[in-house]
């Protein structure tokens, strides 16, 4: 990804924290403690207000979440001490998010596929529950939402604290900012749909485009590909990177110009593996060059060049100077980040 995102604390947090509750104090404590009741839920007063709430409401969302709370708990009652402590390692791995995308090869990282080797009726029960945490259905109950809070809020303090208005995995696409009345999807980087444990862990959910969140990343996995585990990008990293990218063209011929005349190279060398990662995942170099062909912004940038300063009598070299600035100011205004690379390849074929 291009920039990292600043994380937001927020009472949405609150859900996770019921979450690691119901996970280490009540599933995981299944084997000695005997039925499952509301008296499981005591020593969290919140939790226990939401728990009998459930119990006592006809609500769909009710109804799901205590019903999961209550079979997942069956479960894992029947489980002895080394299961329960290879359970607890995947929760802890699962949640951890910068270690997981850093391939700490001391994290124990756990998909469905992998539960459900040993725990098939297990891991069936957790999809469910986990993929389903993330319903409006169940988020919207008042008997939640009261000690939640409400996701449309947590954006609103997320776009305040990030203001850059372009999204991150791509730099191409609007976020949607404070002046909207709708919000972006957020994305969970390790994939509901792959992962469980963390579908409501904010540091697993990030706002990302459209077309990053629903065309292009989709359930892709940035832990895993074919050949097993791998770095990726940590979308809250606390230390800031800078991603190199230069472009090199076949021909001065835009009208003409496909992808397969463009090669983009990015780097530095020691993010190469995040950086391969992030291509896979956002469909980087399809999308880069999709911008850079004749029917795109590539020959528009050209154009200034040629139009607005050559034939001007400037020298094209002083809008390259100005642009160098720009791109130093706001590197995502007008795509300013792909505008720069693409003209200095121009330059160097001879196009001005």
């Amino acid at each position: 990804m291009l920039f990292s995102y600043t994380y937001v604390p927020h009472q949405m947090e609150k859900m996770q924290e019921f979450i690691d509750f119901i996970f280490h104090e009540v599933w995981c404590k299944a084997p000695v403690s005997g039925p499952f009741g509301l008296q499981l839920f005591d020593a969290n007063a919140e939790l226990r207000e939401v728990m009998e709430a459930f119990y006592y409401s006809d609500a769909q969302g009710a109804d799901f979440f205590y019903g999961h709370v209550e079979r997942i708990y069956g479960l894992f009652s029947t489980m002895t001490v080394v299961q329960i402590n290879q359970f607890q390692q995947w929760y802890q791995g699962n949640n951890d998010l910068e270690k997981v995308c850093a391939n700490d090869p001391a994290t124990h990282l756990a998909r469905y596929a992998d539960i459900a080797v040993n725990y098939k009726n297990l891991a069936a029960q957790l999809g469910t529950f986990f993929k389903g945490l993330y319903s409006p259905s169940l988020l919207g109950l008042a008997a939640l939402r009261t000690k939640i809070g409400d996701i449309d809020d947590h954006y609103q303090a997320f776009v305040a604290a990030n203001t850059v208005g372009k999204c991150p995995f791509c730099g191409i696409g609007d976020i949607k900012g404070e002046h909207h009345s709708k919000r972006e999807a957020y994305d969970h980087y390790l994939p509901k749909a792959l992962y469980p444990f963390n579908s409501i862990n904010f540091r697993n959910l990030a706002p990302a485009c459209h077309e990053c969140n629903s065309t292009y990343k989709l359930s892709k996995d940035p832990a895993h590909n074919a050949a097993g585990r791998r770095k990726a990008f940590y979308p809250y990293a606390a230390v800031s990177h800078i991603v190199e990218l230069q472009v090199a063209l076949l021909h001065t011929d835009l009208d003409k110009l496909g992808p397969a005349d463009i090669t983009i190279q990015l780097g530095p060398a020691a993010l190469a593996e995040e950086l391969d990662t992030w291509k896979d995942a956002y469909g980087i170099e399809e999308r880069y060059k999709a911008k850079f062909c004749a029917e795109n912004d590539g020959k528009y940038w050209l154009t200034q060049v040629l139009d607005e300063w050559k034939e001007d009598g400037r020298d094209p070299a002083d809008f390259m100077t100005t642009l160098a600035r720009q791109v130093q100011k706001n590197p995502y205004g007008g795509c300013n980040f792909l505008k720069k690379p693409f003209l200095d390849a121009c330059q160097q074929i001879g196009a001005f």
